[in-house]
This record gives C-alpha cells, sequence and structure tokens, in this order.
C-alpha cells in the first residue's frame, strides 16, 4: 500500500500527449519529456482525429498540439477536445506567430502557447504552469496580445475599462493572476483567503464575460491593467 506521502507524489505527476504528424519530431519531444520529474506517462498521436481517439482512452492531463497536420488539423482538434474535456490543458505547438490562429485559440479557450523551437526548459516551465496555474504566461503570448488586441475591447464596448467594470480589489487579483502568481501566493500578497481570490476570479470572469485565465490575461491587456 501507498504511503500518504507516496500516494501525494504519484498523484501531482501529470500525462501528456504530443501531437504532431513529424513522426521525429514527435517522438523527439515524447523522448524528451520522459526525462522530466513530473511527468508520468507520454503518448502520440500523429492527427488530430488519432488524438481524440486516444484522450478518450488514455485521459492525459495535457495535450501538446501541433495546428497544421493532415485529417484533423490542431484548431479542429482543440476545439473538440476543450467542449468534451473542460479540464484538459492544451498548449499549442506553433513554428510561427500565427496572429489569426493564436486569438482565435484563445477564445476557444486554450492554455498557452509555445514555438517548437522553445527550449526544453521552457517547455517544462509551460507543462507545470498549466498544471498548476491553468495558464502559461510568456513572450509569445505577450506579443500577439500587445500587436492587436488592446485597444479592441474599447473599441466595441466605449464603457469598457477597468474603472468601470471591476472593483480595485478585483484589479489587483487580476494582475497579480496576470503576473503567474498561484491563487496561495496572491492570498498571501493581498493577506486575504483563497477561497476570496477564487470568489474574486470568478467574479472577474463573469463581468468580462471569459471563461479561461488566458482570456483574463487578454482582457487585461485590452482594459491596460497590463502592458
Amino acid at each position: 500500500m501507498l504511503s500518504e506521502i507516496q500516494f501525494l507524489m504519484e498523484s501531482s505527476r501529470i500525462d501528456v500527449c504530443v501531437v504532431d504528424d513529424h513522426h521525429i519530431f514527435r517522438k523527439a519531444v515524447s523522448q524528451l519529456l520522459k526525462g522530466f520529474p513530473r511527468i508520468r506517462e507520454v503518448t502520440d498521436a500523429e492527427n488530430g482525429l488519432k488524438c481524440l481517439e486516444l484522450v478518450a482512452k488514455k485521459q492525459p492531463h495535457v495535450i501538446l498540439l501541433d495546428l497544421e497536420m493532415p485529417v484533423m488539423n490542431g484548431v479542429d482538434c482543440a476545439e473538440q477536445l476543450i467542449l468534451k474535456y473542460p479540464d484538459l490543458k492544451i498548449i499549442i505547438l506553433t513554428m510561427h506567430e500565427n496572429e489569426k490562429s493564436i486569438l482565435h485559440m484563445i477564445e476557444i479557450g486554450v492554455n498557452s502557447f509555445l514555438l517548437k523551437n522553445s527550449d526544453p526548459s521552457e517547455l517544462e516551465r509551460a507543462i507545470h504552469s498549466v498544471i498548476d496555474r491553468d495558464f502559461y504566461h510568456n513572450d509569445l503570448l505577450v506579443s500577439v496580445l500587445r500587436k492587436s488586441m488592446r485597444n479592441q475591447l474599447k473599441a466595441r464596448r466605449p464603457d469598457f475599462s477597468a474603472a468601470t467594470v471591476l472593483t480595485e480589489r478585483e484589479q489587483e487579483v487580476l494582475r497579480l493572476i496576470c503576473e503567474d502568481h498561484s491563487t496561495k501566493e496572491i492570498a498571501s500578497l493581498l493577506n486575504i483567503g483563497e477561497k476570496t481570490v477564487h470568489s474574486h476570479k470568478l467574479n472577474v470572469q463573469k463581468k468580462l464575460e471569459v471563461k479561461t485565465t488566458v482570456g483574463l490575461v487578454r482582457a487585461a491587456y485590452e482594459m491596460g491593467i497590463i502592458r
């Protein structure tokens, strides 16, 4: 029988599925992942359709998903995964800063984006972050949001600003979320309970009409809370 410590260690480990149509790249990333301490099981699929079949059987925690694949591409696959498995974390792997695709993926609820030439240590951080904090805030995401999103929400709704929509405490919580702080860290910094932090986050999501943490980051850029 596992001890309590062993059980906690095992329950914190992460199962990952790598989805990419390039066999060598897919197998290389899979082998790399097996060397990360928190990774438990690594599976892989060659396209979106195979990914859906695999997830139904294996139920991994994180999907590393390429966008351009035959049979079923990453966008269509992500849309179905998010609909069927809302707790599943998805990190998009891409070769290019395709602004239109990235913005669409943010809207449907993916958790982060990585360029395929990223350092292995960043890949490991991204996996940990989407599990522990629901998103990974990196230079690629910041670049896309800064280029295209800052003033679009104000253009659609002139009265939509941080001051008119969110309380000061909600703005503080949102800013700290965007700075990659965990719920526990935010509670400590603001001297409030973790349940209170969670309540503030839910209120902000409701007011901003977003469902994901990445959506909150996007809205924060739009309102000028972060720059």
